[in-house]
């Protein structure tokens, strides 16, 4: 193998890698469909029995077979007396059947970009047909009648507000009293106590447990980017289970947990934070009325109360968005509150997040100083350049050296065409003479890649880029560039197939590229000089799906680019020239 070889080898390798690596990403943007797998008969029978058994610890999981699966969402909210919520950032309210967390909205987020369109919507009632609520009460070892969810509380008020507290009472009409208190702070944190007063004339012993259930029908195109479904902090670490390991693998079971657990989505989360203990926390999956339901339910130590004792149990319930600052002060603990562990990693960073989380903080610093998430991009991209800056430099002066040495290598090549051996000796003694490498190149490249990658991951992931507009057409950063040339940018009324869809900023980046790629030496190997002549254009429809942000991001990167490499060329030519100058001097 001639040295030559090598970097027409190397050089092929790192474009390959970078279409692997892209397309990649092209596939978890557009993921394949996912077909449910059909349980057998007897798996089915299986399965029943094991939820069964689950259900018997647990008894709120059963649906309430007597709500019409046809009422509204309205209906079925009057269906129970309630204890209305109502602060800047949650609207809804409170079961007092089964003292359930069954209704809430979320007050700052809209469902589309139209100021117009309805908030965002978190938990409904059981029945729904977008089920999700929550619920924490005690179980009984023995035969001491607790409530459940068909159990009606009293309530000392009606409504509920940050720094309130309401009080719910009911009595098992046996001398056993049971207490809640929940109180709400400025976000979307319940904070819940459970309380048991007995009178009853013996001991009791008593559970305390918790749970997320959530009815939930697995898309057409499952998200394979982000984690959606259960998830938690049990035992020190972070553990995501997906809806479909529990369909087709059964429950999972962690015996001694203590932490937070819950479901999530892409930008919302629904998580209970049991008091310091050893806990049994499940994730599990049922099927009830035509629904596929999924559960976290945590089942507490039992507690023996004496005959004119007590005992309490707290637990906080967090439902709401997934902000980055706000999961923060959580993480670290605030005021009394203890911390909860890793609460950040609720957003799914991924692999990155060492390069993600920073990402994400220095945008959001941006972002407060400017106001406009796209400039906070931009500025954020000069941060990153600067950065590889060194590299980088290093690059684009190897590169100008390369395009200053065509020449004399262009005739290397038309005297040895016919003598490779002899070609790939002159060409290393050229570089070894002008002191040029011609893979130095590659480098900055491959430290972009990473870059590139938690960036996508921030504009994927990060609430905070959700409907960010930046200017004109572009009203929302994470998402494609909604113009597209083949409707002549919204002259033509009509929507084409999504594989004709080249948005405007998508054009913008394929035009900066191929100015870049035409300010690099043309590379020797015929193969590689065609691969690099197309790489914009594949680079174009590969982008044109891809969030506006990151093809923002990418765009302005390569007029940086454009712009180091002409003051670097241009600084070439003129050493060069005066190079030619000294020589014709000494020549006279």
């Amino acid at each position: 193998m001639t040295p030559q070889t090598d970097y027409t080898r190397l050089f092929l390798a790192v474009f390959l890698a970078a279409i692997v690596l892209f397309s990649w990403q092209a596939l978890v943007e557009w993921p394949r469909r996912q077909h449910l797998a059909q349980m057998t008969v007897a798996q089915a029978k299986q399965r029943a029995v094991a939820e069964a058994k689950h259900a018997e610890e647990i008894p709120a999981k059963s649906a309430e077979a007597e709500e019409n699966p046809d009422l509204t969402r309205q209906r079925r909210l009057a269906l129970s007396p309630r204890i209305t919520v109502n602060s800047s950032t949650l609207h809804g309210s409170i079961a007092l059947k089964g003292a359930r967390f069954d209704d809430l909205v979320l007050a700052r987020y809209k469902e589309t970009i139209d100021p117009n369109s309805p908030d965002v919507t978190l938990f409904s009632p059981n029945g729904d047909k977008e089920a999700f609520f929550a619920q924490v009460g005690w179980l009984a070892q023995g035969g001491t009648k607790v409530p459940d969810q068909r159990t009606l509380w009293q309530a000392d008020k009606t409504s509920l507000a940050p720094g309130e507290t309401v009080h719910l009472r009911w009595d098992n009409g046996e001398g056993v009293t049971f207490l809640l208190s929940v109180s709400l702070d400025r976000n979307y944190m319940f904070d819940i106590a459970s309380r048991v007063e007995n009178h009853s004339g013996h001991a009791i012993s008593l559970l305390p447990y918790g749970y997320v259930n959530r009815a939930w029908e697995e898309p057409a195109q499952r998200n394979l980017v982000v984690h959606e479904g259960p998830l938690g902090v049990m035992t020190g670490t972070l553990d995501e289970v997906t809806y479909k390991d529990l369909r087709e693998k059964g429950n999972k079971v962690y015996d001694d947990a203590s932490g937070w657990f819950g479901i999530t989505d892409k930008y919302w989360l629904a998580a209970l934070v049991p008091a310091a203990g050893h806990n049994k926390v499940t994730f599990s999956h049922y099927a009830a009325n035509g629904q596929q339901r999924y559960q976290t339910d945590y089942l507490g130590s039992a507690v023996s109360v004496a005959d004119r004792g007590s005992s309490e149990s707290t637990i906080r319930l967090f439902a709401g968005a997934k902000e980055i600052n706000l999961l923060d002060h959580y993480a670290k603990g605030y005021d009394t509150e203890p911390p909860i562990p890793l609460f950040d990693r609720a957003i799914d960073f991924g692999m990155l997040y060492f390069l993600t989380r920073p990402m994400l903080l220095t945008l959001n610093f941006f972002h407060a100083l400017i106001g406009n998430f796209g400039i906070a991009i931009m500025l954020l991209t000069i941060v990153v350049r600067l950065l590889l800056y060194p590299l980088a430099n290093k690059s684009y002066h190897a590169a100008a050296s390369m395009r200053a040495l065509q020449p004399e290598m262009t005739k290397l090549r038309e005297r040895y065409f016919d003598d490779q051996i002899t070609l790939n000796k002159e060409m290393l003694s050229l570089y070894k003479r002008e002191k040029v490498n011609p893979a130095s190149g590659c480098l900055p490249v491959l430290l972009q890649m990473p870059v590139f990658f938690a960036l996508y991951r921030v504009l994927y992931v990060s609430i905070e880029m959700r409907h960010a507009p930046f200017f004109g057409w572009i009203r929302d950063l994470s998402v494609a560039d909604p113009s597209n040339l083949f409707t002549l940018f919204g002259l033509i009324p009509w929507e084409p197939p999504g594989v004709m869809h080249l948005g405007l900023l998508p054009i913008a980046m394929c035009a900066t590229m191929i100015i870049q790629m035409r300010q690099q030496p043309k590379p020797a190997d015929p193969t590689q000089a065609r691969m690099m002549t197309w790489m914009p254009y594949f680079m174009l429809f590969l982008f044109a799906r891809m969030p506006a942000g990151l093809v923002l991001y990418w765009t302005w990167s390569n007029l940086i680019s454009i712009l180091q490499q002409r003051v670097i060329t241009i600084q070439h030519e003129r050493k060069k020239a005066k190079k030619a100058r000294k020589a014709r001097n000494a020549a006279a």
